[in-house]
């Protein structure tokens, strides 16, 4: 399971570009998407490496 959490913001990034080019939104519109994805699973990724370190002690 955790191997394969590298495939979350990928394919959120997947969702997003597909929902653009469903609704015909440029890609420079929805560019601000892009970045709260990657916010989003950077949060996550260092919120799940704090608890790796917190429960290891």
């Amino acid at each position: 399971m955790i191997r394969l959490l590298f495939l979350l913001p990928v394919l959120m990034c997947l969702g997003w570009f597909l929902f653009l080019r469903h609704y015909q939104i440029p890609l420079k519109q929805g560019r601000r998407g892009f970045i709260y994805i990657g916010i989003f699973n950077g949060v996550l990724a260092l919120v799940l490496w704090v608890l790796l370190l917190l429960t290891n002690m």
